[in-house]
């Protein structure tokens, strides 16, 4: 499909830099602030510039790594990614930073505490650090967040580290969208599995204990080890256990080898990739169905026959549904 020129991309991005497509796919691939942090604003915003952009930029993607942060709230996540991207830079390694920071209910942006506590990075020329809405989204990241993704690896940084939001049990979309998943815990939440259990507890592909100084710390590591032994298939490589004191950069430089370690594990990459494209292209079709759906003009009138009890849900959804086959056919 060609891409389409620039008085069709919108003036979230053609017009409103006053460039077209290819010049701005050579300047985020030349890494310019501006350019990049707009772009990453159009694709949050959805619609037909955001799929010119990642149609274009789909060719330059480069082979830096993807690592996803996530655990319940107060384990330290954001002094850990900002620890990180130091121990990273320290080997003069490019790296971004997207921080998934809930929706302002005022504004719809977001909540920018992550943006507060790594603002030393953003002078260094070669950390670029963005903070990105859920809106809307419910499994920790927010819909654009694999597009941003995209666009930083296209940008040509090594690293891309995704913080979640912080929610909890239900953060399992960032297995969707990274190369490896650290989930972060520390002592003193009560009953130390509980707070990382279900979902995200199985995506782990490390563990980091963060927060070590505090008492506690070895009670967590055994309550892991033990969870881990409880595994289905045994013979998979067991997750490592890091401790780590992330305000201190104590640890640091051993997760960031237990990461690479794991990411040098994926025997096949190319399956993992697959497997990755595959949930993404679901995706982005749930998000499209549900937006075609809900533009039907008799979408109100079906629901609130549904609330009257003169059709289920289930009616309701084949109704749609039927529609938009029609449209779509």
């Amino acid at each position: 499909m060609a891409l389409r020129p620039r008085d069709e991309l919108g003036t979230e991005l053609g017009a409103r830099l006053n460039m077209d497509l290819d010049d701005v796919v050579e300047k985020i691939r030349a890494r310019h602030v501006r350019t990049m942090a707009r772009s990453i604003s159009t694709l949050e915003r959805r619609g037909a510039p955001a799929r010119d952009l990642v149609r274009a930029l789909q060719p330059h993607l480069g082979k830096g790594r993807t690592v996803g942060v996530t655990g319940p709230p107060g384990a330290g996540k954001s002094t850990m990614v900002d620890s990180l991207a130091r121990a990273c830079r320290a080997r003069d390694e490019r790296v971004a930073i997207l921080a998934v920071d809930p929706t302002s209910p005022f504004t719809g942006g977001a909540i920018l505490g992550d943006r507060v506590r790594m603002s030393e990075l953003e002078n260094d020329p070669s950390v670029f650090l963005r903070s990105m809405a859920t809106r809307g989204g419910v499994g920790g990241l927010c819909p654009a967040c694999a597009d941003a993704i995209d666009l930083l690896l296209a940008a040509g940084f090594d690293w891309v580290f995704v913080e979640t939001v912080g929610v909890g049990q239900d953060e399992v979309d960032i297995v969707r969208t990274v190369d490896c998943v650290v989930v972060a815990t520390v002592p003193g939440l009560g009953d130390e599995i509980q707070a990382i259990k279900a979902g995200v507890m199985e995506i782990a592909d490390v563990f980091a204990i963060n927060k070590a100084d505090r008492p506690g710390a070895d009670e967590v590591l055994k309550a892991l080890r033990l969870m881990l032994s409880l595994r289905e298939d045994p013979a998979e490589p067991e997750p490592a256990i890091i401790k780590t004191v992330a305000l201190r950069g104590d640890g640091m430089d051993l997760l960031l080898e237990e990461i690479e370690r794991f990411l040098g594990l994926e025997s096949d990459e190319a399956s993992q990739r697959r497997q990755r494209l595959a949930q993404r292209v679901e995706s982005v079709l749930r998000e499209e169905v549900l937006a075609l759906t809900r533009g039907n003009p008799h979408f109100q009138d079906l629901v609130d026959e549904g609330v009257e009890r003169r059709r289920d849900p289930y009616t309701v959804a084949d109704e749609l549904l039927r529609a938009w086959r029609e449209q779509a056919g």
